[in-house]
């Protein structure tokens, strides 16, 4: 017995369509006291979907949804006039970081709770009102970009293409963008502010938004910035990191006694910084042609300022490297010091290598940080979401910066163009001088070499502190960072 089949292939069900992503918004009420001062401000938090303009012509692609992107906004209550209060659009750097550092250490009205040096606490970790937060002088938003915190690509998009230096300020200048627009912020003073990374991300949207949104700024603020990537590499033949990381060593020798004279610590850098750009950087020029005297003479004064041996110093060639100097610094004790903060110390395994295990910095923020913020936007903000929230996501690597290469990342002539169309935004710069990632002379260094005309250079200030690269992790630092601060927006608004 046979069964016919029908020849005609029965026709195939269109598929259903795709639902289109949605923003999906939280917002909850709230109170906190600073400068003696109670503060009613409402929070609104979740996911604002990016979408990409394509052909007009075709009506598949005329606004594409390509991402979701997580923020977290301060704003305060009873304000009759927006256009009078300034706004704040804060992100941490990485690449791969969400902007959980300056929202929980500095800025939003709740902070994580560290030891009083900015040591890991014993667990478990604790949140508290934060009486230093910005939200005084400031509304504040905090932008996690894509494949960090709750932000990702909408179904069917790949997060690769976010992960690059120009697809990354294209999509963060976006949502900038939409919120000024949606919540009517356009004629309000607006601010950027970046850590690490977020400083170069920062500077590049200076301009960016700028020139493709006409979105002028007041001002910007750079907490630990890098905005030359040239200072911060050391390959062979490249001489320039070694002379901008010497005061930075010093600062760590100095504080962690390891100098013959006590002295201030401003005294020291003050000499270390002549030293590096004289002697230390001609030494260097010379090369293999320094004569003997001239450089028994440069590694007695780099043994003097950094604690090395003068032995180790002379085997090293007059060049310690940033992973070189954690390693060796405290090699005697069995102890290594942080990249991040070079107050805070680390055990590797033995002490035998030339590079350490870990950071002992990160690994003392790692944690807090961490559990602090899934538990506060979940139980205090009401924001659910079953995604982790990528505090840190190494999967963002490798990082593209196509159109730099051939050559070192460099954002400063972006900012210098900012800064000269619209002369009246203003810059500030926090520098800790522990830290060991991006260091103070660094930073020094990019500014003066930047070209900024004599009439815009009072336009640029900068901070520094006892600190490292999280200089707020240090409650001393963290007040001394909100009050340098708050007088930079009062005066830039």
């Amino acid at each position: 017995m046979s069964v016919e089949k029908d020849e005609k292939q029965e026709e195939k069900k269109p598929e259903s369509p795709k639902p289109t992503p949605q923003d999906v918004l939280v917002e909850s009420k709230h109170t906190v006291t600073i400068g003696g001062k109670q503060l009613a401000y409402t929070v609104t938090t979740g996911t604002i979907v990016l979408k990409e303009e394509g052909d007009r012509d075709k009506e598949s692609e005329g606004h594409k949804p390509k991402a979701a992107m997580f923020f977290t906004a301060y704003t305060l209550d009873g304000v009759d006039d927006k256009t009078k209060r300034p706004l704040t659009f804060s992100f941490n750097g990485g690449p791969g970081s969400s902007s959980v550092w300056l929202h929980m250490g500095v800025l939003g009205p709740r902070r994580v709770v560290m030891e009083f040096d900015g040591n890991l606490p014993r667990p478990p970790f604790q949140l508290t009102d934060n009486e230093h937060s910005l939200l005084d002088e400031t509304d504040l938003v905090f932008i996690d970009p894509i494949s960090t915190g709750f932000s990702r690509p909408v179904e069917g998009e790949k997060a690769k293409q976010f992960h690059g230096f120009k697809k990354d300020i294209e999509s963060v200048a976006e949502f900038i963008r939409l919120y000024s627009s949606r919540y009517q912020r356009w004629l309000s003073p607006k601010f950027l502010i970046g850590e690490s990374y977020g400083t170069t991300r920062a500077s590049a949207l200076s301009s960016h938004l700028l020139e493709r949104h006409g979105l002028y700024l007041n001002g910007i603020m750079l907490v630990s910035a890098v905005l030359d990537f040239s200072t911060l590499d050391f390959p062979p033949g490249h001489d320039l990191p070694y002379i901008l990381f010497l005061p930075s060593y010093a600062a760590s020798a100095w504080y962690h006694r390891k100098l013959r004279v006590r002295r201030t610590l401003q005294n020291l850098l003050e000499e270390v910084r002549e030293f590096a750009l004289s002697e230390y950087a001609s030494a260097l020029m010379k090369g293999d042609a320094l004569p003997k005297r001239e450089r028994a003479a440069v590694v007695e004064k780099l043994a003097r300022y950094t604690g090395l041996s003068a032995d180790y110093i002379e085997r090293s060639n007059l060049r310690i490297s940033d992973q070189r100097f954690f390693k060796e610094f405290l090699r005697g004790e069995g102890k290594t010091v942080g990249r991040f903060d070079s107050r805070l110390t680390g055990i590797d395994r033995d002490t035998v290598g030339e590079h350490p295990d870990y950071d002992p910095s990160y690994a003392n923020v790692a944690g807090p940080y961490t559990a602090a913020f899934n538990h506060y936007i979940r139980a205090e903000l009401n924001f659910e979401s079953d995604l982790p929230y990528h505090i840190l996501n190494f999967q963002v690597w490798p990082w593209s910066y196509a159109e730099h290469e051939n050559e070192y990342v460099r954002v400063y002539e972006n900012l210098r163009q900012a800064m000269t169309q619209n002369p009246h935004m203003k810059v500030f710069v926090g520098n800790g001088y522990y830290d060991l990632a991006t260091p103070f002379f660094a930073t020094e260094y990019t500014f003066n070499h930047m070209g900024l005309h004599e009439s815009l250079r009072q336009n640029v200030s900068m901070g520094y502190y006892e600190a490292g690269h999280m200089m707020y992790a240090l409650l001393p630092a963290l007040a001394a960072l909100k009050a340098d601060l708050a007088e930079f927006i009062q005066k830039a608004k």
